[in-house]
């Protein structure tokens, strides 16, 4: 697929605004809804508030809020003010936050109030944040803070009718393979082309030659009803949330802080939601053990689809999702902040696949380590070409590795492992590095390992990940201390607190008098992840 005409989100968004009707649900959070009529006025008066505030084009917007209306809103009024959205994880510690807000140039932070505490902290550090702007979500914020209501809520809310660039920029901040978190760049005219550019290849629609055309064929669609689950501010529930927005539907997000199958359920009866988005079993065996506890009390028969990204979805969910309502499509994306469109697995009541076997993507191909294409019963890392990120902001040498142009051609290889099977399908073996993928979230041992062994008790840390019914994926370390010391787990786990958000934190943290590295002091991930589940009693 190739496109010339120059798609820019704002434009897109700024066309929708102008022939949406008013009345329609742009987003759905507990008891509110922001109308599109709301949300065209409250997005273009943010636009211009963050204009008149010294922003400027190309600036960058940090959003560390939790799944709410004002994420959607602020994307969009970064979209129309032509400034680069910066996804912020809302669990980091502060020194994290230092790090990404720095790295990523942000002048503008959007947080929500529950955060200010950190705001505090964190704002004498960042000489280059300008603004920051606090968002009402029911806790006490900060005196004196510029409120986002009063700047959504001052002014006539009419477009601001700029020129915009095709090569206008999202960040999507991801840990990458190694290594501290790397903004990924995408062009948006790269993003929506390679979302579909406003076609859907599962229903045989063709992307959409231009604006005009596309605004005609949305008038002609039953809008959709979104319901992403993971938070927005990761890749797999943006773009769930900024493919409602850019296809004149309804985003509806849950007032939860924590993921509730139940409420998550009702929503979905409630608002006729057409498509969820999950992240494998951790959302998907909670909804389906509340499905069967509460027969007849669910009706989800609105929803078309079930997308997952990102971890293993087992087959005997599927199965019993399908049972609940046998028109789902289920649908696993092998995709990466990187890469979009590695591979996909389709699961409908006639088609079920086995866990972890994809279809290899259109403009896709796997290679082994020298960049040599791979065959039938081979295994390498899967690389897509097409439309692409740019790279990572400010790291050149990273980009490099990962974005490498093969025979003429550039592709992007986050290090994602397969074997391609006799019928030409893909198994998807793990990333070539020892990332672990919790819920989602992605765990990187070495920055684990180093904040263990900070400890005074700890003499070396090696840290791996272990099969979990309930996230894919746990955390789990192995230990040598130093002499006359002895285990305390719970010490270990406030100690490392300090250091690591929540999720990064070991779910068991075990003792080995030797961790057996080899002489020239690398790990021995697999021993150590075999001892590890043995001791554990956890089957591999």
């Amino acid at each position: 697929m190739s496109s010339i005409y120059p798609w820019n989100y704002g434009d897109i968004l700024e066309a929708i605004d102008a022939t949406v009707p008013k009345e329609r649900p742009a987003f759905i959070h507990g008891e509110r809804i922001i109308t599109w009529g709301e949300f065209a006025t409250r997005s273009n008066n943010l636009a211009r508030a963050l204009l008149a505030g010294g922003a400027g084009s190309g600036d960058k917007i940090a959003f560390y809020l939790r799944n709410c209306p004002e994420y959607g809103e602020g994307i969009a009024a970064a979209f129309k003010a032509r400034l680069t959205h910066v996804n912020v994880n809302y669990r980091y510690v502060d020194h994290e936050l230092v790090y990404l807000l720095d790295n990523s140039d942000a002048t503008v932070v959007v947080y929500g109030a529950e955060f200010t505490e950190h705001v505090r902290h964190i704002r004498g550090k960042l000489p280059k944040v300008a603004q920051w702007i606090e968002v009402n979500d029911g806790y006490a914020g900060e005196d004196g803070a510029v409120r986002y209501d009063d700047l959504v809520t001052a002014g006539d809310g009419s477009p601001l009718a700029m020129e915009r660039s095709p090569d206008d920029l999202l960040f999507l901040y991801t840990g990458g393979t190694t290594g501290m978190p790397k903004g990924v760049m995408w062009r948006h005219q790269d993003l929506w082309c390679v979302t579909g550019a406003g076609g859907n290849p599962r229903a045989g629609i063709p992307p959409a030659p231009d604006l005009d055309t596309y605004i005609r064929r949305l008038s002609g669609e039953a809008p959709p009803v979104n319901l992403p689950l993971p938070p927005i501010m990761h890749g797999t529930g943006l773009l769930a949330a900024i493919g409602a927005m850019s296809r004149a539907g309804s985003c509806v997000t849950l007032p939860g802080r924590s993921f509730e199958p139940e409420q998550a359920l009702a929503a979905i009866d409630r608002h006729k939601v057409t498509a969820a988005t999950i992240v494998g079993d951790a959302f998907a065996r909670p909804m389906l053990e509340a499905l069967d506890a509460n027969p007849g009390r669910y009706d989800i028969s609105s929803l078309r689809v079930i997308s997952s990204s990102g971890v293993m979805w087992t087959r005997k969910i599927k199965e019993g999702l399908i049972r609940h309502n046998p028109e789902l499509m289920l649908a696993d994306g092998f995709s990466s902040s990187e890469a979009i469109g590695l591979g996909a697995s389709i699961t409908t009541r006639e088609a079920s696949v086995d866990v972890a076997k994809f279809t290899l993507g259109p403009t896709c191909k796997v290679f082994d380590e020298h960049f040599r294409e791979v065959g039938v019963g081979e295994s390498g890392m899967v690389g897509v070409s097409g439309f692409l990120p740019i790279g990572y902001y400010k790291d050149e040498e990273k980009s490099a590795r990962t974005f490498p142009v093969i025979n003429g051609v550039r592709y992007s290889i986050p290090g994602d492992w397969v074997r391609i099977e006799t019928d030409g399908s893909l198994t998807l073996l793990g990333r070539g590095s020892n990332c672990i993928n919790t819920a989602g979230e992605k765990v990187y041992p070495e920055e684990v390992e180093e904040a263990l062994k900070h400890h005074e008790s700890v003499s070396d840390a090696l840290v791996v990940g272990l099969p979990d019914d309930k996230w894919g994926q746990s955390v789990n370390a192995v230990v040598s201390l130093h002499d006359g010391y002895a285990l305390d787990e719970v010490a270990l786990k406030d100690f490392a607190r300090r250091e690591l958000a929540g999720y990064k934190l070991p779910k068991r943290i075990l003792a080995k008098d030797d961790l057996e590295r080899a002489p020239n002091g690398k790990a021995n991930y697999k021993l150590i992840r075999e001892y590890a589940a043995k001791q554990l009693a956890i089957e591999l």
